[in-house]
């Protein structure tokens, strides 16, 4: 464990501006110890300290205010040696703002195959060469304690979204166990922790769960077991259960998530924060973001279309290059084409999350609202979960 771990704990301060009249959606600003983030806010994923095919610069210039990292994965690459000798995550990739990092809860899902329950943890045989590693609430916490991220998240166990009662019930056990041991951890100077409310969609579940977690006086609270492949009124269904049980004065996560018009609907439910491997993703097999939902760049239908991915966007690749151009780069596997998209995309989201800020500032979120789901046409193709192939490590 580091040496600048310590049990002094230091709440960030989280400050509500402004509600709405018409849903639950909440202005506000989360005070950390590497900077002020608005909240609503859009947070990019960079699981193995990278957020794909974008570099610091970039995203500081596109507006976004935090990244993610992830405990299972940077433990095992590049491993907590190099990471502590680096001087943490911060200075290790070179971004100087906020990082949140998932504690490896996921994977128990996502590697499903490679693992093994525990009581104290979960058994993990590497995704790289089958060594094993074990995992739990200390691990997890120390690991993150080495990282010194600024907000880390509680050790959980999510379960899928179709399991039976029972082993709901089991994983909601073990993640109140985990989440007090997590509590009592050494954090670093300044590391706020997030408790993690699981329970599926069974409504008795998610309120216990939530009712003891605030009992544990976490800095904040995550909506877990969303975006992990069940359909879409599932997802809002498991944050409408576990919302009006969190603290209206601490922010509220709903980890995975989700489309832009689905991030919408769930700052209308009451969300702060919330993080997708969407946008990159999509970019890499050449499907970019627009108002009116999602296109093909890779598409014959582009092919002399001399116009930017979205007109009136001010993105870099909006400002600088053409669709046919795009489509070119695509085509030949140019990394260019990759990365333009992944800019585009990305911005997107951060503009979205932007403009929502500014019409709850306004008063005018309802109408807003209205018109981002008249105008964004969801495309079935595009789904909003987490659900990966972890073993290929994608985001």
């Amino acid at each position: 464990m580091s040496d600048d771990c310590s049990l002094r704990f230091t709440n960030p301060m989280f400050e509500l501006l402004q509600t709405d009249a018409a849903s639950r959606a909440r202005l506000g600003r989360l005070t950390t110890t590497r900077g002020v983030i608005d909240t609503p806010v859009f947070m990019p994923v960079g699981t193995q300290a990278s957020v794909k095919a974008l570099d610091p610069r970039e995203l500081r210039e596109m507006g976004a205010q935090i990244v993610l990292g992830n405990t299972y994965h940077l433990n095992i690459r590049p491993g907590l040696d190099i990471l502590q000798a680096a001087g943490g995550l911060h200075r290790f990739m070179n971004w100087p703002g906020p990082i949140l990092t998932d504690s490896g809860g996921f994977q128990v899902f996502s590697l499903a195959k490679i693992r093994k329950i525990r009581p104290h943890g979960v058994e993990f045989r590497s995704h790289l060469d089958g060594s094993p590693l074990f995992l739990g609430p200390k691990e997890a916490m120390a690991i993150q304690c080495v990282l010194g991220s600024d907000i880390a998240m509680a050790f959980d166990e999510c379960p899928p979204h179709d399991c039976h009662p029972k082993a709901a019930q089991e994983a909601v056990e073990r993640t109140l166990a985990w989440a007090r041991e997590c509590r009592a951890q050494p954090r670093a100077p300044g590391q706020a922790v997030f408790g993690i409310v699981q329970g599926g969609i069974h409504a008795a579940l998610r309120e216990r769960c939530a009712r003891e977690l605030t009992a544990m006086d976490f800095d904040g609270y995550a909506i877990g077991g969303v975006s992990v492949g069940e359909p879409e009124h599932e997802m809002m269904k498991a944050v409408e259960l576990t919302e009006p049980f969190l603290p209206a004065h601490l922010p509220r996560y709903a980890m995975g998530l989700g489309t832009p018009a689905q991030l919408v609907e769930l700052v209308a439910r009451g969300v702060d924060m919330f993080d997708c491997v969407l946008p990159t993703r999509v970019a890499r097999n050449g499907t970019a973001f627009t108002r009116r939902g999602t296109i093909s760049i890779k598409g014959g239908a582009v092919k002399a279309d001399f116009g930017p991915i979205e007109q009136g966007c001010a993105c870099f690749a909006c400002q600088n290059f053409t669709r046919a151009y795009l489509r070119h780069l695509l085509n030949v596997n140019e990394i260019l084409g990759l990365r333009m998209l992944s800019v585009h995309n990305s911005h997107f989201y951060l503009d979205v999350m932007r403009e929502i800020r500014a019409n709850l500032a306004a008063g005018t979120f309802a109408e807003y609202r209205r018109s981002f789901a008249a105008t964004y046409i969801p495309t079935r193709k595009i789904l909003s979960s987490r659900l990966k192939h972890d073993l290929k490590v994608e985001d």
